[in-house]
């Protein structure tokens, strides 16, 4: 069990819940059966009959089972033949468990585990674990069938009696739930649907729960740490930034920049979430920050994925802040600062520089990617960081930049501002981002422009690729640029990728994903000739990327065929139409992501998704949810929905074992907005959980060390 399952205690295996119920009159349904997978089915057996082959030196048992709805055939060899055959005559029940394969274009088990269902009672048999109604299936694997673990916890189930139960007993009551022990009985040996209902509501709470004391325990250490206040001068550097913007702030801009400020004006480090839809103007949110934050006599941090984006953003604020950026220089406005970049492949000069401005505090922003992060950097006295991207971006990297804030002397956190264009569902933002507080900027200012989407079914419909390509040619009349998106670059090195991808829908989905290097040849020589085609991708030299983002900003380039590198925030408004490749490849809010590219300056912006999975595909579902709406909340719903959550602590940043099994973040939204409520009110009341042992045994399960170190990181 520890080695097939990571089950190592008594508690692991009581909240190794069955994933369904198998029930005595509705079957699994043969006619259902995924491929390559581990199932366990219980029908019937319809025939049975021995057949011999090599002349008579072997011998194979095949049987036929059934449920009504399909057939399938099991195959037993050699010596294996002998009990089956005496087991499994026409007419015996019994339960199934092995991978489903395909023999002579028919599904088959080969060698299945079985275990027979005998009706009425004999003390004998196996008969009393299969006496109730409902049949738990357990998640298993070929080396430990569902039964077995189902005999398992028949042996572990009285010890159920002893559960430390987390749900302090006046919350339990308030919300009318179960006891833990009375909810694990009814898990796993339900007599009625209801059985199994009331022990989901009662589990469901008890991960809510712990996790938002988690969380609420942070959020309030949080507040305990020292941070300086930051408060803009009357008529510094931030009043005369906003006096000179060509445009005012949209309402939502406005609210949020409110929040922040008062943030900022605390004595205790801001942890705040900025969602917005791309193009909600978010950068301009945090520049006004930042320029609050020196205006008050610190220093600010923003950090950006990739390099492509440091000097992007750092190029878009100077352009911003014009001669305020000028600090120090002739020419320079009264309040200027110096806003200086820091990225791994600047020149040895240029880097000894900025490092400098940093050490002395001359620069009062600095824009860079984790360059940002190593030993040598030095701040004067650094005040906010603003990360771009969050999910890019690693915890220990947050980590590493949040200490730059402390000098020799005293501790002082700086604040933190983490923005996203990738929507979050509030169920989401609750658990993953529970320690920070949200602001959602969910209008678009004006002179944005609306986005067409359509899919482009290549194989079905070949004559609507060449529809797009003249689209885009089109635009290009226009005076207009494109994007051309594909999933690969193009050399051996992620073939290996391509061929570990995801399993075959059909043929479509066997041949490597597309890439940057051919594509680029193919429209160079064919439907694209004649237009100016550059390429970028991530292996590219810095100053080679930098080189033809400039040349596609500045209009030099019609077609940029890139990879995902654009995602985020590159910003030529002039660009009005994009082409995704083998769209299907993409995850939704990426898809998401890159369409947001387009459609940024006056004229419309389209977006075609070009595909070649069948219609009834799932990937072509998802593709159609992404075209109906620009609703980036509504599109990160779906992609939960069909992704399901990983570890919500953080499975990737540490690799441990999901530490949700029966809440899922998309449906349980009221589960987890009361459990946030409740979870507040303890830990205000008692920061310690002195008056709540069975709660703090809870959370220090939950939190073994590395989810702690995970949540500390923040």
């Amino acid at each position: 069990m520890a080695e097939h399952l990571d089950l190592h205690t008594v508690g692991d295996l009581l909240h190794h819940y069955p994933r369904r119920y198998a029930e005595r009159g509705e079957l699994t349904r043969l006619a259902e059966l995924p491929l390559d997978e581990h199932i366990t089915v219980v029908a019937q057996v319809a025939t049975a009959r021995v057949v011999k082959f090599n002349g008579g030196r072997g011998q194979r048992l095949e049987v036929t089972i059934t449920d009504g709805s399909g057939r399938l055939q099991l195959v037993f060899f050699g010596r294996g033949v002998h009990k089956p055959h005496k087991d499994l005559l026409p007419g015996t029940r019994a339960m199934f468990a092995g991978k489903v394969s395909v023999f002579n274009r028919k599904l088959q088990l080969a060698h299945p585990a079985y275990e027979l269902l005998r009706e009425g009672r004999d003390d004998n048999s196996a008969a009393d674990a299969w006496a109730n109604a409902l049949i738990p299936i357990y998640p298993a694997t070929a080396k430990l069938e569902s039964w077995k673990i189902s005999k398992a916890v028949d042996a572990v189930l009285p010890g159920a009696a002893e559960a430390a139960d987390p749900l302090p007993p006046a919350l339990r009551e308030g919300r009318g739930l179960t006891s833990l022990p009375d909810a694990l009985r009814k898990v796993h040996r339900p007599r009625t649907k209801a059985d199994v209902a009331a022990a989901r509501d009662r589990l469901k709470w008890d991960e809510a729960f712990v996790l938002q004391v988690a969380l609420a325990r942070r959020r309030l250490a949080d507040t305990q740490l020292p941070a300086v206040a930051r408060t803009p001068g009357p008529d510094g550097l931030l009043a005369a930034f906003d006096a000179e913007l060509p445009f005012t702030l949209t309402e939502g801009q406005q609210k949020v920049s409110r929040e922040i400020f008062d943030d900022l004006a605390t004595e205790h480090p801001m942890h705040r979430l900025l969602q917005g839809e791309v193009g909600s103007g978010k950068t301009m949110v945090a520049l006004r920050a930042m320029l609050a934050v020196v205006d008050a006599g610190g220093q600010a941090a923003m950090l950006a994925p990739t390099e492509v984006l440091a000097q992007q953003h750092w190029r878009s604020v100077v352009e911003m802040m014009g001669e305020l950026a000028e600090g120090g220089m002739l020419g320079g406005a009264e309040h200027a600062t110096k806003v200086v970049l820091l990225t791994g492949s600047m020149g040895a000069a240029a880097r000894r520089r900025a490092l400098l401005d940093l050490a002395t505090g001359e620069a009062g922003i600095v824009i860079g990617t984790h360059a940002l992060i190593e030993d040598r950097v030095r701040f004067h006295d650094l005040g906010l960081v603003v990360v771009d991207e969050q999910h890019r971006f690693g915890v220990e990297q947050r980590d590493a930049l949040r200490s730059k804030g402390e000098s020799q002397t005293e501790r002082r956190t700086p604040h933190l501002l983490v923005m996203t264009a990738t929507p979050i569902p509030r169920t989401v933002a609750m658990t993953v981002f529970g320690d920070l507080e949200t602001s959602v900027l969910d209008q678009l200012p004006a002179g944005r422009s609306p986005i067409a989407s359509h899919v482009v079914p290549a194989q079905d419909k070949p004559h609507y690729l060449t529809r797009a390509w003249e689209r885009v040619r089109e635009e290009v009349s226009k005076g207009h640029q494109a994007y051309v998106v594909c999933p690969r670059i193009g050399d051996d090195l992620d073939e290996s990728a391509a061929a570990r991808g995801k399993s075959p829908e059909d043929e479509a989905e066997k041949r490597p994903p597309l890439a940057v290097v051919d594509v680029l040849d193919q429209l160079a020589g064919g439907p694209l000739a004649g237009l100016r085609l550059a390429m970028l991708h991530g292996r590219m030299p810095p100053d080679e990327k930098d080189d033809v983002m400039r040349r596609f900003a500045a209009g030099e380039v019609d077609v940029l065929v890139a990879t995902t590198v654009i995602e985020v925030g590159v910003n030529v408004p002039n660009a009005t139409v994009m082409v995704i490749m083998d769209a299907d490849r993409f995850g939704v809010s990426q898809l998401h992501q890159l369409r947001g590219r387009v459609g940024r300056g006056a004229a419309p912006g389209l977006c075609l998704l070009v595909t070649e999975m069948p219609e009834a595909s799932p990937a072509r579902a998802r593709l159609g949810a992404v075209a109906a709406t620009l609703d980036g909340f509504e599109l990160s719903r779906i992609d939960l929905e069909q992704r399901r959550e990983g570890d919500v602590l953080g499975q990737a940043q540490s690799g441990v074992r999901s530490s949700l099994r029966m809440l899922t973040v998309v449906d349980d939204e009221e589960v987890i907005a009361a459990a946030r409520e409740e979870a507040t009110k303890i830990v205000t009341a008692d920061p310690d959980l002195e008056g709540f042992p069975e709660l703090r045994t809870a959370l220090d399960a939950l939190l073994d060390q590395e989810r702690e170190r995970y949540l500390d990181k923040g």
